[in-house]
């Protein structure tokens, strides 16, 4: 474990106020960047594309009232590694990025712990939930359906909404090239476009979502988690449906009512095609949910979060 850089060890400080930030090696030359505090069973905090731990800001002071809350950056994102692409994406598959979260918890202290994630995070989380159910108590993910669901259902609607996923897939490096020219245009194009538009976004936790895209490597590692996400990722969630594995865990699923996820897919029913116990709806908001409806998230997800803590 090492301290986090000045500009990241800044930005959380005036985010997150009483929280330690730190680096943790988790592999060889993968280290991942999180922010820590608070005290009580164990939780992690996983946000999406194409932000950071950042997102999370406006529920933790009351998250740490509860847990010991440990919110992190993804491999690929925000101040953790950023890896060059292996040829088969591997390196960042939803499995190795999993591997991350569970060596940073262990790292930490946390054998065991609960998942707050949001839309890549919640990828994530699928997966380690999957791998390494031992670790995993309870399950809260975010405007998600399962990656293979959506894939095998895409119609013209989604991809028009969710025109990134086939942008970033694409062959290095058209994709990286065009986010590299002017990475706080992309953020805006992507985030801007939802139901909400820029509206919800701390000026803070925006200008720390550009720092972090505007590093060296930044994007190709985005292009590489959906590249990821669009093949070995897929045949990962096909093994475990041939083998019949499912999920065990209480599991939580939450999704913005004007968005994506609601007008395209059953996201309960996806999730329960997975899992064993699955409850969750609607929330009165879009994508961005930790930052459009801090208050709905808390009053849904920190009950489920409580049982059994």
């Amino acid at each position: 474990m090492f301290p986090a850089n000045q500009a990241a060890a800044a930005a959380d400080a005036a985010l997150f106020p009483g929280f330690a930030s730190h680096r943790v090696e988790v592999a060889p030359g993968v280290d991942i960047a999180c922010v820590a505090g608070g005290s009580g069973p164990a939780l992690l905090l996983l946000h999406g594309h194409p932000q950071t731990h950042a997102i999370w800001h406006k529920v933790v002071p009351e998250l740490a009232r509860h847990f010991s809350v440990v919110a992190s950056d993804l491999r690929g994102y925000g101040d953790s590694a950023k890896p060059a692409g292996a040829p088969d994406h591997g390196n960042y598959a939803k499995r190795a990025m999993a591997a991350d979260q569970v060596a940073l918890m262990r790292a930490l202290g946390h054998a065991r712990f609960k998942v707050l994630a949001h839309d890549r995070g919640a990828r994530v989380a699928h997966r380690l939930a999957a791998d390494h159910p031992q670790a995993v108590s309870r399950l809260v993910l975010l405007d998600i359906a399962p990656t293979l669901a959506m894939y095998e259902q895409t119609t013209e609607a989604f991809a028009r909404a969710y025109w990134h996923w086939f942008f970033l897939i694409q062959r290095a490096p058209l994709p990286e090239r065009l986010i590299e020219a002017d990475p706080v245009a992309y953020l805006g194009d992507v985030m801007g476009s939802r139901h909400a538009g820029l509206t919800p976004f701390d000026p803070a936790a925006f200008a720390e979502y550009a720092r972090c895209l505007s590093q060296p490597g930044a994007a190709h590692s985005l292009c590489e988690d959906y590249r990821a996400a669009a093949g070995i990722d897929l045949e990962h969630d096909r093994a475990d449906r041939a083998a019949g594995r499912r999920l065990t865990m209480p599991l939580l699923a939450l999704w913005g009512e004007k968005g994506i996820v609601q007008r395209c897919f059953r996201p309960l029913e996806e999730w329960q095609r997975v899992a064993d116990d699955v409850r969750g709806g609607p929330l009165p908001c879009g994508h961005y949910i930790p930052e459009e409806a801090p208050a709905a998230l808390l009053e849904a997800a920190l009950p489920f979060l409580l049982e059994g803590a």
